[in-house]
């Protein structure tokens, strides 16, 4: 029998298409009636945010961002909108990872649908409590 410790010599973390992969379930595992609008929201999966973002955010540490929505929300869209890129939710492993490691109480597939969920939340202008009827949370 192997000890607790050797169990995880041979262990890795999810690489990008594993992550991708628990992604895809956090998604089919959204109330129906989200599942198909949540579909259409680009995702990009990057180990860590962009430059760019974490200059936008007044961000030093790229371990800080664990994910973003970029776009315009559904509250918030007119048919005088002229998108220059299509709404993307964004989430970035590493700091994920990072996060699922720290906390040591939750399963990796929780936390990412959790982040995934709140970013969802600002592409349809969900407000907390919202939030809290689809995917319950505790800090």
């Amino acid at each position: 029998m192997k000890n607790s410790v050797s169990q995880w010599e041979s262990s890795l973390p999810p690489d990008h298409s594993a992550f991708e992969e628990i992604v895809m379930h956090a998604i089919e595992g959204l109330p129906v009636q989200f599942r198909q609008q949540a579909a259409a929201v680009a995702l990009q999966v990057a180990d860590f945010a962009p430059d760019t973002f974490l200059e936008e955010l007044d961000l030093e540490n790229p371990f800080d961002l664990t994910g973003l929505y970029t776009g315009i929300p559904m509250t918030e869209k007119s048919v005088m909108d002229q998108p220059m890129e299509p709404d993307t939710i964004w989430l970035f492993r590493r700091p994920i990872l990072d996060e699922w490691v720290a906390r040591g109480d939750i399963e990796l597939g929780v936390l990412v649908a959790h982040v995934f969920i709140h970013e969802l939340a600002h592409h349809f202008g969900w407000s907390d409590a919202d939030i809290a009827t689809i995917a319950p949370w505790q800090d």
